[in-house]
């Protein structure tokens, strides 16, 4: 059997009942349970890498961290660090050096952009993060998930937003998983992002799942299914 030239590829989101991720403003929107705020960990601590978007960051003001003692414990005897890589993209480079992220020592971080990021932001960035900057006008994200996997050993990785990530690695055909939380909240409006971004723009094809395991907690539901190639 051939040797795997990238991870398997995870996503974990919750949603409204109207299936929407976030606020119209893109804000933090607590709406989903403790319940589901341990699952989002338990997923984060099976993984070897967490990745999110610079706008994600910085709206959730996130460190990407493992608050679980013995969750970290797990890992170790798993053979893993102790935490996981935290893996930003952003196209664009605009990225705040001081956010709260990179006062975060626990694990490396690594960056993939392009050769847009401001020449300041590449300095100060620097000594805090490795960087990998595509010539391309966006990051080739089947290229940046066989580097984790050749130069850092990422076996499994996580997806944590924002919809715009999602939505490229979803059309790249580079998504092994999808976990799913159903909260019993509306929030409607067209400008409220969805699972996929803004409602309104087909995906290129339909991409069909297969539900693996579906259990109920309060008035939560959690779903995780298997992405069918």
């Amino acid at each position: 059997m051939p040797k795997p030239t990238r991870p398997f590829v995870t996503a974990n989101f919750a949603l409204t009942w109207d299936g929407r991720i976030s606020t119209r403003r893109g804000t933090p929107a607590d709406f989903s349970s403790k319940s589901d705020k341990r699952r989002l960990v338990e997923i984060r601590a099976k993984c070897d890498a967490v990745l999110v978007s610079a706008k994600t960051i910085a709206a959730d003001n996130m460190s990407m961290g493992l608050p679980d003692a013995a969750l970290r414990a797990a890992r170790t005897a798993r053979g893993q660090s102790e935490y996981p890589l935290r893996v930003l993209l952003t196209n664009s480079g605009r990225i705040d050096p001081a956010l709260r992220l990179f006062t975060k020592t626990f694990s490396p971080i690594v960056i993939f952009s392009t050769t847009r990021m401001p020449a300041r932001t590449r300095t100060a960035l620097a000594a805090k993060a490795d960087l990998w900057l595509d010539e391309s006008p966006s990051v080739n994200l089947s290229a940046m998930l066989a580097t984790l996997r050749a130069d850092y050993g990422v076996r499994r990785l996580v997806c944590e937003g924002g919809a715009q990530i999602f939505r490229a690695l979803l059309t790249a055909g580079l998504v092994d998983e999808l976990h799913v939380t159903l909260c019993p909240r509306i929030f409607g409006g067209e400008r409220a992002p969805t699972l996929t971004g803004l409602a309104g723009a087909f995906l290129a094809a339909s991409v069909p799942l297969t539900l693996k395991k579906m259990e109920v907690i309060g008035g939560e539901c959690f779903l995780r299914y298997r992405v069918r190639h």
